[in-house]
This record gives structure tokens, C-alpha cells and sequence, in this order.
């Protein structure tokens, strides 16, 4: 497929297109160049054209549960909507026994993942949360745990007075196999004072992905976009990445997610555009030459926008989710899952071939 440059793009931004044809790697100033540029075409064009180089017309996708053993937190993001103070009405703290009994009455035999995250309980000791993974492990011994945020690992280093290796080697012999993506926000130390996000700061959420990496560990990674945060602060969060990656080859896909606002209620002018949306999966397809998947998050940016992501450099669907809590906490309107037939038609429904993953993006089944 070629790119077609179409009739409004200036010079800079064919220098940027040859870049993107002959695999040269884009700049800062090349990344805040695409963000202020409204030609959302052509900067589709070429992160098609990226990403149909990597990974062909396949896009992936799994079968996946997202579980939440507490929202009791320590921290006050000025953006989350899901934390809870102790004793506050709605707060929970479930024991693993709770969890294995919530996912029996959800699961089924073809869920190949638990997605697990929640808050920043430091009422319970890090025990807590390793018994939570065992008992789940115990349970469910087939499907793999991509669980906590990095955040979440450098909280369990305070609260245990472990460090990042011997914190992780621990929930590793309890069935962690995989760290989720969140806990990133924005990688800048002012955005994160401005925004109150009081947890691991950009230095420490680096080094446990990094720490992660050096044990052999594949992890995720995102960027919460759509706030006060720059574009250049974008840009620099993904080059951020970008160089980790570089040094450890760690990272099986970047998510961006789009931010909510705090009640479902609110106006589409508290919400991010659908333009913005795209230019953001596109963006990260080019600046990330050296990861080889880019999530459109449906939980985020809806079903019909995801099929449009597809073709603006988005190789990766998710998954079924079951019952998705955070953003949905936060004002998200959309489903809080999809079946695999659901997905399977979202995905065919843009054109490419729907392929059903694991964890690590292992082929389980290709639909023609």
C-alpha cells in the first residue's frame, strides 16, 4: 500500500514521510511538527504504512478478565475517579478466596489472562498482594497474570522495605508473569506535582519496567493523554519509552489512553476529540519504530473509533475485558467488555484479519 500524500502537505512534512519510507528514526521536534499539523491524513497514511510493515493487516486481540482487588488508595490523582479512602461508602478490599469466587462466576474456559490492577492499599501488608496472586494461581493455574502497575511495585517496595528486584521475584514465585501498562500518566515530573499524581515518579516508574526487563519479563506500557500536559510533553513521554526500549527490549506494546472525564454526564467539550484521539494512535506508531504494537484502547475511545485506529497505526484491539471499572469510574461511555464475536466483527469490520493472542502476543488463532 502507498502513502498518498495529499495536495496541503508542505515540505516538512514530506521530509517526515521520507523518514517514515526509509525507517529513519522521527525527532522531538518531528513529533510536536505531526501534533500541530491538522493533515490527520497524511499522518494516517504513514503510520498505516508503519504499521502494515510490522505486523501486515493481522490485528490482535485476547481473551481477557481485568480484576480489581481493592480501590482503597493512598494517592489523590487530581484525574482518578475510581480510588476510595478506607471506610469510605463503596471502598472494598476483597481476599483472594473473594476474587477466586467473583472470576468463577464470569470465567470461562477460553479466558487466557487476568488483568489486574487496583489500588494503593497500604491498610493491608504486601503480603496481602501476594497472596491475592497465589490464590488466584491456584485457582485458574492455566491463565496467565499480567498484574500491577509500576507504580503499584514501587508502592510494594515502600510498604515491605524490599527493592523492585526482590518485590517482583517475590510475586513472580506467586504466578506473576506480566506487568500491566498503567501508573505512567504523563513521563514528566511537573506534569505529575501539577496533577497531584503523588505515587512513583517518572524515574522510578522507568526503573521497575527496566528492573522488570533485566529478569526476563515482558511488560506493558501507556501514556494518560488529554489533560494539561503538552505536546511536547507527549512526545518526550514516548521518547522516554522509545530510549527503555532501546536498552531492553522490553516493552510487547504501547497503549495510549485517552482521559476521562469525572462524570458520564460531563459535555463533549471535557472530553478528547476523535481527531485527537487518532492523530495520538498515529503519532505513537511513528515515534515508536521499535515496538511492535500500538493498542486502540475500545474502552476509551469506543468501538467505531477503534475500527478507525486500525487504519492510523493500531495493531491491537484488546480484549474482552469482562467488566472494565476505572475508566468506566471516571465518565468512559463505553461497553465495559466485548465478546470474542464482537471483536472478531470490530476487527474484520475495518478490513484486517482478526487474530486471537496470548499475553505475549503468541498466535492462538488466525480468522480469515
Amino acid at each position: 500500500m502507498s502513502t498518498i500524500i495529499t495536495p496541503q502537505t508542505d515540505t516538512r512534512m514530506a521530509e517526515i514521510f521520507h523518514k517514515v519510507r526509509t525507517g529513519e528514526r522521527l525527532s522531538i521536534e518531528d513529533g510536536v511538527y505531526l501534533y500541530e499539523s491538522d493533515d490527520i491524513l497524511t499522518i494516517g497514511q504513514m503510520a498505516n504504512e508503519a504499521n502494515l510493515r510490522k505486523n501486515g493487516k493481522k490485528v490482535y486481540f485476547i481473551e481477557n478478565m481485568s480484576l480489581y482487588f481493592t480501590n482503597v488508595c493512598e494517592a489523590h490523582c487530581a484525574f482518578c475517579n475510581f480510588r476510595k479512602d478506607e471506610g469510605e461508602e463503596g471502598s472494598y478490599t476483597l481476599s483472594g478466596q473473594e476474587m477466586v469466587d467473583y472470576v468463577q462466576q464470569h470465567y470461562h474456559p477460553g479466558v487466557r489472562e487476568f488483568h489486574i490492577v487496583g489500588g494503593h492499599n497500604n491498610n493491608v501488608p504486601f503480603q496481602y498482594y501476594v497472596d491475592s496472586l497465589q490464590a488466584l494461581k491456584e485457582a485458574f493455574p492455566e491463565v496467565v497474570l499480567k498484574a500491577y502497575t509500576a507504580a503499584e511495585i514501587d508502592f510494594f517496595t515502600r510498604i515491605s522495605g524490599l527493592n523492585i528486584e526482590q518485590v517482583l521475584t517475590k510475586l513472580r514465585e506467586a504466578g506473576l508473569q506480566s506487568l500491566t501498562g498503567g501508573g505512567a500518566e504523563i513521563l514528566s515530573d511537573e506534569y505529575r506535582k501539577k496533577m497531584r499524581v503523588d505515587k512513583a515518579n517518572v524515574d522510578r516508574y522507568l526503573e521497575v519496567h527496566r528492573t522488570a526487563h533485566n529478569m526476563g519479563m515482558r511488560t506493558h506500557t501507556t501514556m494518560l493523554y488529554g489533560s494539561i500536559e503538552s505536546y511536547e510533553d507527549r512526545i518526550r513521554h514516548m521518547v522516554q519509552i522509545r530510549e527503555l526500549q532501546d536498552e531492553t527490549n522490553g516493552f510487547l506494546v504501547f497503549i495510549p489512553l485517552s482521559m476521562q472525564p469525572k462524570s458520564k454526564n460531563a459535555s463533549i467539550m471535557r472530553r478528547n476529540s476523535a481527531y485527537e484521539d487518532l492523530k495520538t494512535i498515529a503519532i505513537s506508531r511513528l515515534m515508536l519504530d521499535n515496538i511492535d504494537h500500538i493498542k486502540a484502547y475500545f474502552i476509551n475511545i469506543g468501538t467505531q473509533l477503534t475500527q478507525m485506529a486500525l487504519t492510523f497505526g493500531a495493531s491491537d484491539a484488546h480484549g474482552t475485558i469482562i467488566k472494565e471499572r476505572i475508566s468506566h469510574a471516571a465518565g468512559a461511555l463505553t461497553p465495559e467488555g466485548l465478546t470474542r464475536k464482537e471483536l472478531i466483527w470490530l476487527i474484520k469490520g475495518a478490513g484486517r484479519i482478526p487474530v486471537e493472542r496470548d499475553t505475549f502476543y503468541n498466535e492462538i488463532q488466525v480468522y480469515e
